[in-house]
Parts: C-alpha cells; sequence; structure tokens
C-alpha cells in the first residue's frame, strides 16, 4: 500500500484517450490562456498608464488584474503541456507548488473581491466619507493585506494536505493538482480537517482586516454590502445615476458570484457528492473562467476603461506605424 513517501509524482486527468483529442483541447486551452493574458494585460497597462485611473476602484482592478494571470499560469499551461506531450505526470514537488500558488492566487482574489465590495459600499452609501475611508494608504494596506492573507492561507493548506498519508494511489480526477482530489488519496478522513483549515483562514482573513480597523467576514460582508449598495441605488432619483452605480457593481458581483459560489462548492462538498464531470466543470468555473472572463465583463461595462484602452492602443499604432 503507497504511502506520501512512497509517491514521487501524481497522475493528473486526461481529456480524452486519443492524442488527437488531446491535441485539440490542448488548442482550446492555449486559446483561452493567450485571451486571459491578453485582456488581463489590457486592463493592466491602461491602468498603468493612465493617470485618470489612478483611483482605489482601479488600484484593485489592477491587482484582481495581476491575481488571474497568476491564477491562469498556475493550472493551465501544465494542463497543455500534458495534452500536447500526450501525458499525465506531475512530478510531487510540482503538484506541491501548484497547490500552493494556486490557494495563494485564488485565496487573495478571494480577500481582494471582499475588499472591492468594501470600497463600492463606501462609494455609493457613505460618498461624503469616501477619501478618508478609502486613501491611498489604506488602499495599499488593504491590498496587502489580501495578498499577505492569500500567502498564509496557501501556507496552511499545503501544510494540512500534504503532511496526510496517501494510501490510494497516485492518481489526481483533476486537471491540475486540487487539494479536494488529493484529499481522497490520504488514508484517513480529511474533509473535516480541510473545513477546518477553511474556517481557520476566514477567521484569519478578518482577524488581518481588524488590525487595520477594518473587520468584515469576507462572502457575507460581501453580500451585505450589496444589499446596502442597491437599496442606496434604487432612492437615486437620477436614472443616469443609477446606471452608472450598476455599471461599476454588476461586472463585481457576477465575478463573486461565479467564483466564490463554484469555489466553495468544490472545497465545501462532502466526499459522497462526486462525479468526475461535476468535478471538472466545477473547476472550470472558479479556476479557469474568472481570469478569462474579468477584463471581457469590465471592459463591457465600464466605459472609462474601454477609453483608456482605446488610448492605448492608438499610441500603439502612432508610435509603431
Amino acid at each position: 500500500m503507497p504511502n506520501s513517501n512512497s509517491v514521487r509524482e501524481f497522475l493528473l486527468l486526461a481529456f480524452a484517450d486519443m492524442h488527437e483529442l488531446q491535441l485539440l483541447h490542448f488548442a482550446l486551452f492555449l486559446g483561452i490562456y493567450l485571451a486571459a493574458l491578453l485582456g488581463n494585460g489590457l486592463i493592466l497597462s491602461a491602468v498603468a498608464c493612465h493617470h485618470r485611473l489612478h483611483t482605489p476602484m482601479y488600484f484593485f482592478l489592477l491587482n484582481l488584474a495581476l491575481l488571474d494571470v497568476g491564477c491562469i499560469s498556475t493550472t493551465l499551461p501544465k494542463a497543455m503541456a500534458n495534452a500536447f506531450w500526450d501525458t499525465r505526470a506531475i512530478s510531487y514537488q510540482g503538484c506541491a507548488a501548484q497547490v500552493f500558488f494556486f490557494v495563494f492566487l485564488a485565496g487573495a482574489e478571494y480577500y481582494l473581491l471582499t475588499v472591492m465590495a468594501y470600497d463600492r459600499y463606501v462609494a455609493i452609501c457613505k460618498p461624503l466619507h469616501y477619501g478618508s475611508l478609502v486613501g491611498s494608504r489604506a488602499c495599499a494596506q488593504m491590498a496587502a493585506a489580501a495578498w499577505g492573507s492569500g500567502f498564509l492561507n496557501a501556507v496552511l493548506h499545503m501544510a494540512t494536505t500534504f503532511s496526510l498519508p496517501l494510501c490510494h494511489g497516485n492518481a489526481v480526477d483533476q486537471f491540475f493538482c486540487e487539494i479536494p482530489q488529493i484529499l481522497k488519496l490520504s488514508c484517513s478522513d480529511a474533509y473535516l480537517r480541510e473545513v477546518g483549515a477553511l474556517v481557520f483562514s476566514i477567521y484569519l482573513f478578518i482577524y488581518l482586516k481588524q488590525k487595520n480597523q477594518r473587520a468584515f467576514g469576507s462572502f457575507v460582508f460581501i453580500v451585505l454590502s450589496y444589499v446596502q449598495i442597491f437599496r442606496a441605488v434604487l432612492r437615486m432619483p437620477s436614472e443616469q445615476g443609477r446606471h452608472k452605480a450598476f455599471s461599476t457593481c454588476l461586472p463585481h458581483l457576477t465575478i463573486v458570484s461565479l467564483f466564490v459560489s463554484t469555489a466553495m462548492f468544490a472545497y465545501l462538498k462532502p466526499p459522497s457528492i462526486t462525479s468526475p464531470s461535476l468535478d471538472l466543470v466545477v473547476a472550470l468555473l472558479y479556476s479557469v473562467s474568472p481570469p478569462a472572463l474579468n477584463p471581457l465583463i469590465y471592459n463591457m461595462r465600464n466605459q472609462e476603461v474601454k477609453d483608456a484602452v482605446r488610448k492605448l492602443f492608438q499610441y500603439m499604432l502612432l508610435k509603431h506605424p
């Protein structure tokens, strides 16, 4: 019976048995990956190069684009390489690194989405106090707390996951090293242990935010913030003001709903609820869809970002005729 000391590599999920179909999946993933890099790269360039976008909301959007590039670069390149070379193997160290960086970046993104909800809440519900509550120093502190919480979260989950003995082989039923799938290989029932680690992660973020005099409880805070936001927006007398408020809030709410709901389902569902096809779809929804869709959603709904990207293209065309 194998254990964690004897496992030298893991076998990731193969999308198809035929190499031709594997190459088709490679081309599909390559297109998604390049689109995500291009879209998030444009947001990074637009926010960095245009002074009109040097505001708290776009500072957080820049951080979100950085995290999206990191998230999708942690999972898809290895999946593409395996599909191209018709292999399933990933080394034990490579799997551990993939778990660490994905949990770090995805956790930081989750916390950053909470910060972005707070930013929108203050901007719409307390506009007169916006400058004092969400100043440049507060923005830097909140972004640093999100990144720091993601890092500590990753250390906790990697230590919890890879300290378990493995006795059910080395085949991971996912296209990347996903914690719930690795826990299925452990000798003991690790479900409650992982749930405990997730709960601790939430309290860790709350504690870090309290240190900055801004305590909020992640998903619950996001929901309560948007209840208050929509109440405030519906009371606005101006239809143009309501439209502008919705145009900045709805993209964020869409991303939160997709990312948080699918990730929570993947990590908190009981082991008895399992289906390879369902697990694959859920993993694609929370690991691949947000980085690829974020630039489209924010660009389509935000006129300032569209104008900045258009000016960026005009500048590039004029500079390189």
